[in-house]
């Protein structure tokens, strides 16, 4: 195949303005599925992406498109390697890995809902990659749709004119024609290799117990065939190709994958940790340098998941080094818990991305799971001077030792319906959001520009968004360096004794509030003991709330009839002295279902 027929892009848009029906019509316009196996999101492979009407993972296809019109050069077809990508601000690592890989993207807008946060989001990624975009706009077939007011709107973002905003329908196939011929008129064909040593960038993998891992890559010299003797460059691992092939949609078998081709390699490697993206596959002594890689994802919350049971510690364990070789962006190291026993703590790239594989732990491994409240991590200096990363409440240096505080904060895009902004306002001052700029949108629609610590943002500040504007608005987040934070530590004591699991960091604004509302819903889910109970919440060293949990009663005198009265006295006295007694060297069990009720996870999504 002549590489200058080679046209490599993505599909990228804010969640749910209808990339997955985009791509099943684009698979049905050029015969790549047969019409008897068509279905609806054919490219979304898991039952909790088509559940939810999510993409979760990123999925490369190969497409052969045969134009009819000026497009057909000397009778021969061009090959569309298209990658389907996420829309939630949770997977833009996702994207980004993607966007090195092609040419070219169709940057997607719901003709209902116009420009949404997400939308400029992945635009300024795919410009920083150097790709071409072709704007198009979806869902033009439905009575709300805004066709020309939303064109307008994006060819200004653009910077196009109005023709060259596409429009499109994935559900009737109107203008799938127009956007294919698009695609090869306008996305460069890949760059021809100058030298015949192989080399190709791996974006992704996948791993099967009979094969190996086998690596998703995009070639960008010379020609990969199987049976050739290969290297990682980075891992410093040689292998054997065991087998080459293309996406069509599923892993299909070639002959060979050359400069300008994405497919994936079977290298039949099967220990974890080896195979890592953005890694250069070459030959074993190849002159070419490495290609760029991707940078290291940054986990952005932390959570820990713990075994219900301790006997599938070693399934826990092996089920997140599984689900590492799909999701290089999970993170995760062994600690252990005086109550739960020994979990591991995971780092996330945000609370759906948590929520995503505590969920695929459970369902594709059969793991029951405790998953403690997710938090973030701060930057600690000592008055000893030491410098540490905290991302555990527990690890707080105590009222005192504590010199500086820095967190990570975060620029919040937000658009929203003008109804909304004297609500979101408020929002935005409970959660110590600053406001930078403000633009409004033809429709009305307004667009902010927040900073706010990364802290507020994972405290449901998504899900409260949502709510104050009946779902209207939209949000998108980059990270930005530390700050100073002017937080706390907040323990829990029961019986004067500190339970180390149920510690927090709170704002100093909020510590009475949280404090308050820790130790009344422990209150209430505390079974009361043989003694008087306190339960406290304590800060900067000195107690913010308290409740007392009453004793158990028993009635000592029930057997007693008749006599003197001095005779209940007597025994009730005594009664009194031992239960003082026994609160004296009083300790706690916690009962399992009261602490998975306190350490679960009650937050929003992102």
């Amino acid at each position: 195949m002549d590489i200058n027929h080679i046209r490599n892009f993505s599909i990228i848009a804010h969640v749910d303005h209808g990339k997955s029906t985009l791509a099943d019509r684009l698979l049905e316009r050029t015969g790549t599925i047969p019409e008897r196996k068509m279905r609806d999101q054919v490219l979304d492979r898991m039952d909790l992406e088509r559940e939810r009407g999510i993409t979760i993972k990123m999925q490369p296809v190969r497409m052969i498109y045969h134009p009819e019109g000026p497009e057909r050069s000397e009778g021969q077809d061009y090959i569309l390697n298209l990658i389907d990508t996420p829309g939630h601000i949770d997977f833009s690592y996702e994207v980004s890995r993607a966007l090195k890989a092609v040419e070219g993207v169709l940057l997607l807008v719901d003709s209902t809902q116009g420009i949404q946060a997400q939308t400029l989001t992945t635009l300024a990624a795919a410009r920083a990659q150097g790709c071409t975009v072709i704007p198009v706009l979806s869902k033009t077939d439905s009575p709300l749709a805004r066709v020309e007011e939303v064109r307008g709107e994006i060819a200004a973002l653009v910077q196009v004119s109005d023709e060259d905003v596409l429009a499109v329908s994935g559900k009737t196939g109107a203008g799938i024609d127009a956007l294919l011929e698009a695609i090869v008129r306008r996305i460069p064909p890949p760059r021809a290799s100058s030298t015949t040593e192989p080399r190709g960038l791996i974006f992704d993998f996948s791993y099967s117990t009979h094969r190996g891992v086998a690596v998703y890559l995009r070639v960008f010299d010379g020609v990969f065939k199987k049976g050739q003797p290969l290297a990682f460059r980075a891992a410093g691992k040689n292998f054997t190709a065991l087998e080459v092939g293309i996406f069509a949609p599923d892993e299909t078998p070639a002959d060979s994958l050359a400069a300008g081709e994405i497919g994936y390699i079977v290298t039949g490697i099967k220990e974890p940790g080896v195979v890592a993206v953005g890694d250069t596959i070459g030959e074993i002594h190849g002159k070419l340098p490495p290609l760029p890689g991707y940078g290291v994802p940054r986990p952005v919350v932390w959570a820990s998941v713990y075994p219900e049971s301790q006997d599938d510690l070693p399934l826990l364990r092996q089920s997140l080094e599984r689900l590492r070789l799909s999701d290089s962006s999970l993170s995760f190291e062994e600690e252990s818990s005086g109550l739960l026993g020994r979990g591991f703590r995971c780092g996330f790239l945000g609370l759906l991305h948590l929520e995503i594989i505590t969920e695929r732990l459970r369902r594709e491994f059969d793991l029951k799971l405790v998953v403690t409240t997710p938090t973030i991590s701060y930057i600690v200096t000592t008055t000893r001077g030491a410098r540490d990363i905290i991302y555990t409440p527990t690890k707080f240096p105590e009222f005192g030792e504590i010199e500086k505080i820095e967190e990570p904060w975060a620029r919040v895009i937000v658009i929203t319906p003008p109804e909304s902004l004297s609500a979101l306002v408020q929002v935005l001052y409970d959660h110590e959001g600053v406001t930078l700029a403000t633009e409004t949108y033809h429709d009305g629609r307004i667009e902010m520009t927040v900073e706010m610590p990364l802290r507020e943002l994972m405290r449901g500040f998504f899900d409260t968004v949502k709510n104050i504007s009946s779902g209207y608005a939209s949000l998108s987040y980059e990270l930005l360096p530390e700050r100073p934070a002017d937080v706390v530590r907040l323990d829990v004591l029961v019986a004067e004794e500190p339970v180390p699991a149920f510690a927090r960091v709170v704002a100093r604004r909020r510590v009475e509030v949280e404090a308050e509302k820790l130790v009344e819903k422990l209150h209430g889910l505390l079974p009361k003991q043989l003694f008087v109970t306190k339960i406290q919440a304590k800060a900067q060293g000195r107690i913010i709330a308290s409740r007392t949990l009453s004793a158990m009663r028993k009635d000592v005198t029930g057997y007693l009839y008749g006599g003197d009265v001095t005779r209940k006295m007597k025994l009730l006295q005594k009664q009194k002295k031992g239960k003082k007694k026994l609160q004296a060297g009083a300790k706690v069990n916690i009962p399992e279902e009261v602490f998975m009720k306190m350490v679960q996870d009650s937050g929003g999504k992102s």
